[in-house]
C-alpha cells in the first residue's frame, strides 16, 4: 500500500489585508513575513474524484506529485494524466480505500499535491462577482459554495483565516474541481478586507433572514460582494454593519431558513441572472 504523504514544514503568510489563493494569479514577490495558521493543506495531501482530480491536473499552478490509480480511472483521464508526464502507480481500489479510508469516494484515482500558492487580496482578478463567507466552517458546506461560485462565474471566494473550513480534500472533492477553478482568499481580517473592496467599488450586499430588503424585488449592484454567515449565527455584527445593504430569501413560514450553501446558490444565480439581463 502506498505510504501516506510526508509532512513539510509550515510556510509564512504576508500580513495585513492581504491574504492566500487557491487558484488565480502566481503571487506578488515580496511582502513582510509573518505566521499563516494550519488550513489543512500546508503540506502534500491527496485529492481525489475524478472531477476534483482532472481540474487539479489542468491547472498549471497546482505542483503534482504522484498519481494512483485502478486502470479504468487512469484511462477516464489520460489526457489529462499525460500532459502532466506523471508515472501512474497502478493500483486496484482496495487500496485507495486504505489510504483514503473506506467512506471516501475516490472513484478510482488519487493525487498527492502540494498546496496552491499564495496571493495577495491586491492580485483579486478583475471580475464583477466575488463571494465573501463569514466563519463558515464546513469543509462539505464550503466545497459546495464554491461549485456554485465556478457555476454562475464569481470571480472569487474571501473568508477569514481563523474559523473558516481547511482546504483540504474533502473540501475539494465536494467542490468538483472548483477548488482549482475558483480562487479562495484567506484574509486574516475580514472587516478590513470588505473595506478594501469597497474601495474597489463593490457593493457588498449581507443575506440575513431580517434583510431590509427581499431577494427577488432587489436588483443587484455590479461589482458585487455577496456576504454569507455561518448557520444558526449567521453574519456577526462588525460584517453586518460593514455591508453596504443587507437582504434575505422568502421562505415560507414552515421553513424559514436554508442551508448556507443553498443560499449562496440563489444569491450567486440572482447575481448572474441579473447581471446577463443588464447585458
Amino acid at each position: 500500500m502506498p505510504p501516506p504523504p510526508s509532512k513539510t514544514p509550515k510556510r509564512t503568510r504576508r500580513d495585513g489585508a492581504q491574504a492566500r489563493f487557491a487558484g488565480g494569479k502566481r503571487p506578488r514577490p515580496g511582502g513582510r513575513g509573518g505566521p499563516r495558521r494550519d488550513t489543512g493543506a500546508d503540506g502534500p495531501h491527496w485529492l481525489y474524484g475524478l472531477h476534483a482530480v482532472e481540474a487539479a491536473l489542468r491547472n498549471d499552478r497546482r505542483e503534482v506529485h504522484r498519481a494512483l490509480a485502478t486502470p479504468n480511472a487512469a484511462k477516464k483521464l489520460e489526457d489529462s494524466l499525460a500532459a502532466r508526464d506523471l508515472k501512474i502507480e497502478t493500483v486496484a481500489p482496495k487500496h485507495l480505500d486504505k489510504l483514503l479510508g473506506p467512506d471516501q469516494v475516490h472513484q478510482g484515482i488519487a493525487i498527492e499535491v502540494a498546496p496552491l500558492p499564495a496571493l495577495d487580496l491586491g492580485d483579486l482578478p478583475d471580475c464583477s462577482v466575488v463571494l465573501i463567507l463569514d466563519q463558515v466552517t464546513d469543509p462539505h458546506n464550503v466545497g459546495a459554495l464554491l461549485r456554485s461560485a465556478a457555476a454562475f462565474g464569481a470571480g472569487a471566494l474571501i473568508m477569514q483565516e481563523r474559523h473558516s473550513a481547511p482546504l483540504n480534500a474533502t473540501l475539494a472533492k465536494t467542490a468538483s474541481g472548483a477548488l482549482d477553478l475558483v480562487p479562495v482568499i484567506l484574509v486574516r481580517n475580514l472587516a478590513q478586507a470588505m473595506e478594501a473592496l469597497k474601495e474597489r467599488g463593490y457593493w457588498l450586499v449581507g443575506f440575513a433572514e431580517e434583510g431590509a430588503d427581499a431577494l427577488e424585488t432587489t436588483a443587484p449592484r455590479h461589482p458585487l460582494g455577496i456576504v454569507l454567515g455561518a448557520e444558526g449565527r449567521g453574519l456577526r455584527e462588525l460584517t453586518r454593519k460593514t455591508c453596504d445593504q443587507l437582504c434575505r430569501i422568502t421562505t415560507r413560514d414552515s421553513l424559514a431558513s436554508l442551508n448556507v450553501s443553498n443560499a449562496g446558490a440563489i444569491a450567486l444565480h440572482w447575481a448572474a441572472s441579473q447581471a446577463e439581463t443588464k447585458s
